[in-house]
């Protein structure tokens, strides 16, 4: 293993964290592909981040996920027209947000927003969405299906009809 690896892996495990200049936490809202995550922060400001190399296969994220950001660069790069605005340096695992949470340095706007709470709240979502398709995909004033008169009806089903036929005759 190389040693940026380890060593990133070992500061990823520590639970004490504190912010550095020109850091914040910003709560990842998509992931847009490219190593590109779109990020809130804690005014509710939207912007690009870009996630390094550095952490491919060895970090994952996903949407509701914690990161720290280095927004030392932010206005600069806006000025130059890039819309890449900031850059994650480090990931905040659930051990790592619990005590942040309870901290002075954690933005208001996401002291409602809870792991648990936001993996719920997708899954309701979801949920809801097929609900409504489902509902949607009702046959309302449709005609009905005709049947297709280009295929050979399969084997079981005439047996079962001549055998049906069949007993009536006998009786």
């Amino acid at each position: 293993m190389k040693g940026g690896r380890k060593n990133l892996k070992r500061a990823a495990g520590e639970q004490k964290f504190n912010l550095q200049d020109g850091q914040t936490i910003m709560q990842v809202l998509s992931l847009r592909g490219s190593n590109l995550i779109e990020v809130m922060d804690g005014q509710g400001e939207k912007s690009l981040a870009l996630f390094p190399a550095r952490f491919q296969k060895s970090m994952w994220i996903r949407r509701g996920s914690f990161v720290v950001v280095d927004i030392s660069g932010k206005e600069k790069a806006l000025e130059s027209g890039s819309k890449v605005a900031c850059l994650v340096s480090q990931v905040l695992f659930y051990e790592q947000v619990r005590p942040l949470q309870k901290s002075p340095e954690w933005p208001e706007i996401f002291k409602s927003t809870h792991l648990e709470d936001s993996n719920r709240s997708l899954r309701g979502q979801t949920s809801q969405q097929e609900e409504n398709e489902l509902e949607s995909s009702d046959e309302e004033g449709l005609p009905p299906i005709e049947v297709n008169t280009n295929r050979i009806k399969p084997f079981e089903l005439l047996s079962d009809a001549e055998s049906n036929s069949g007993s009536d005759r006998d009786s």
